[in-house]
């Protein structure tokens, strides 16, 4: 008696070569039919080829804009909340900045890992992954607050968020190139930007807001930031649910074979050498590094300045009072700033706006030795002040990233632009990592008298770089 399991018999009596290859064939279709699954014989894309048949293609809307407050919110957190809330607790502004500059390291080095983005699994199961990551880290702060050696414990956390929030960077940079085509790229581009200055307003806003409402509430700072960080925490898993149903799953997007795999690194680390080998390219490294070498350590100072008592030096606000003005009044003004530098630049190019950049980046950072001297108590003498000095930022950071984008052109731009943007976080984690034991030993006055100071090295380097003319201007 026939087996019913196996395909009928095809009348092939001689069972030639051919005939036999038909039949196997057959019973290799059969087989897949009736375990409900397309996977190819060893293929090994289980996961992307279920994907693919439930929905190859989503709607870019239901994921371009929340990877990318995804990929805002844990930056924010480890470079600005966390000196926020330390500061709250008592910490000194040396150990705040010595800390939490050192946070900046996961982006110094990502370049050197992301090939291995590339080579392992999907970038769409590391983007669910470190969200995953992410979210957990988050609600192991919450969880070590009260705890005596917090500053230890927070920090461990604050480093895992780092890496993961680093690492889900360069699988969503990815992932947006692979899950959407050459015009949808061009459309959302501006998309990506809008809603990761959201995530900033989110987080160097909102969640400020509400730790300091809190406080005013009657919990300790302690609790405060404690149910602040559980409430992000419960999000980033939410999130990372919510991205487990809704990204699609493009057909590109699959991890290299381990041979292959082993050429790509190779090949990586010889354009990483390629990238050195430019002409020029100590001016280009010494651009990256010091043009916001004022920058990197008033940035560090701000909240704190803020928060501080005026017997202090500091202007006495409350932590709500921080995360209006700076968190959202500030990042509002930064918006508006980059806005404007990149229509200047697109109508009449960089080099044409390259100095007024960098002079208007400078200058504006005369604000702070008015506000240390003078300490007004009006709110909107404030807001206006510290909007004035983002707008100046935004502008004049406008120039440093078309630079970058001028300086990675070529076959290997998006190795390059990595590896630029790796030394762009170099040149704010180190001059940040000594900021707060400058302010204690100088004093909030002359301090912002040394951050004038430290502004001669962004004119010095903006002074050596070399600019095509026609760059960036619309054609």
């Amino acid at each position: 008696m026939s087996d019913p399991n196996q395909p009928a018999n095809d009348g092939c009596a001689s069972q030639s070569k051919a005939c036999r290859g038909g039949k196997e064939k057959a019973a290799k279709v059969y087989r897949t039919i009736r375990r409900g699954d397309d996977d190819p014989p060893g293929g090994g894309h289980g996961e992307a080829d279920q994907g693919r048949r439930m929905n190859a293609k989503r709607n870019p809307w239901l994921w371009v804009p929340s990877i990318y407050i995804a990929e805002g919110i844990p930056y924010m957190i480890v470079m600005t909340v966390s000196v926020v809330m330390y500061k709250n607790l008592g910490l000194s502004n040396t150990d705040i900045a010595l800390y939490t500059s050192w946070l900046y390291l996961p982006w110094v080095i990502k370049p050197l890992w992301s090939p291995f983005v590339d080579l392992f699994r999907t970038k769409r199961f590391w983007i669910i992954a470190m969200q995953l990551a992410i979210g957990g880290a988050l609600a192991c702060v919450a969880l070590t607050l009260p705890a005596t050696a917090f500053v230890r414990y927070t920090l461990a956390m604050f480093w895992i968020m780092a890496f993961s929030s680093a690492t889900h960077d360069i699988a969503a940079d990815g992932f947006y190139m692979l899950g959407l085509s050459t015009p949808e790229q061009a459309a959302f581009v501006g998309v990506r930007t809008v809603f990761y200055r959201v995530a900033t307003i989110a987080s160097k806003g909102g969640l400020v807001i509400l730790a300091g409402t809190l406080n005013e509430h009657g919990y300790p700072p302690a609790s405060a930031w404690s149910v602040t960080f559980v409430v992000v925490g419960a999000f980033f898993l939410a999130l990372c649910l919510y991205h487990f149903f809704v990204l699609p799953f493009p057909e590109a997007d699959r991890g290299a074979p381990l041979d292959k795999g082993r050429g790509l690194v190779t090949e990586y680390f010889r354009i990483l050498t390629l990238f050195f080998r430019r002409k020029d390219i100590l001016i280009v490294i010494c651009f990256f590094l010091f043009y916001r070498f004022a920058e990197a350590q008033l940035v560090k100072m701000v909240a704190p300045f803020l928060l501080d008592s005026r017997a202090q030096g500091g202007l006495g606000l409350s932590t709500a009072e921080v995360g209006w003005i700076y968190g959202t009044v500030g990042v509002v003004a930064l918006m508006l700033g980059g806005l404007l530098g990149g229509y200047v630049i697109y109508r009449n190019g960089l080099k044409c706006w390259l100095w007024p950049m960098v002079i208007i980046m400078h200058v504006p950072d005369l604000v702070f030795v008015y506000l240390s001297h003078a300490q007004p108590e009006n709110l909107w003498i404030i807001g206006s002040a510290v909007a004035f000095e983002q707008f100046g930022y935004g502008f004049g950071f406008t120039a440093y990233t078309m630079y970058m984008i001028m300086v990675s052109q070529g076959e290997y731009k998006t190795v390059f632009y990595a590896i630029g943007t790796g030394i762009m976080a170099l040149g704010m984690m180190l001059p940040a990592m000594s900021s707060g034991w400058i302010q204690e030993k100088l004093g909030y006055i002359h301090f912002y008298y040394w951050i004038l100071l430290t502004t001669i090295p962004g004119f010095i380097v903006t002074a050596l770089v070399k600019i095509d003319p026609g760059y960036g201007k619309k054609a």
